[in-house]
């Protein structure tokens, strides 16, 4: 009775025999296949103990140091999560009171970083009680237009 192998991204292996342990077992004689030089070849700076260090280059300035730094990340910089009116209009029923905890169960949120900000794209149909920490004065307008209110927490 022949099983039929379905291939699934949960059962993806490794090829046999590609794959070797970190832990091998260095120069434990000329029977392990790795005895002797234990795999540092015959003589030379590399076989030695203390070989400098990955990336080192002979005394000449390395790579990682000759190439050019680029960019900057500004350590107070803070990151806002914009959602537009359509998708609470999409999201929520009428009446309903949108702040973070209703944001990450509907999943418009899935990580909450620094703040959300509301902005006006798309129309509001619905009546809504939104918390945001900042709206855009067209976000504003459309949701008190339709009898909502818009609450800056």
């Amino acid at each position: 009775m022949s099983r039929e192998h379905v291939m699934e991204l949960s059962s993806l292996r490794p090829a046999k025999g590609s794959k070797h342990s970190n832990n091998f077992r260095r120069g434990r004689g000329h029977g392990s296949g790795n005895g002797k030089t234990a795999g540092k070849g015959h003589k030379g700076q590399k076989a030695r103990s203390g070989a400098p260090r990955i990336g080192f280059e002979g005394g000449q300035m390395p790579l990682y140091r000759r190439i050019p730094k680029r960019g900057f990340t500004c350590p107070s910089s803070k990151e806002i999560v914009t959602i537009s009116v359509e998708t609470l209009n999409d999201r929520f029923e009428d009446g309903a009171v949108v702040d973070m905890d209703a944001l990450l169960e509907t999943g418009v949120v899935r990580h909450p970083k620094d703040g959300i900000k509301i902005l006006g794209n798309g129309t509001i149909t619905k009546k809504l009680t939104v918390k945001a920490n900042a709206f855009s004065a067209s976000a504003k307008e459309k949701i008190e237009a339709v009898g909502g209110t818009a609450e800056v927490m």
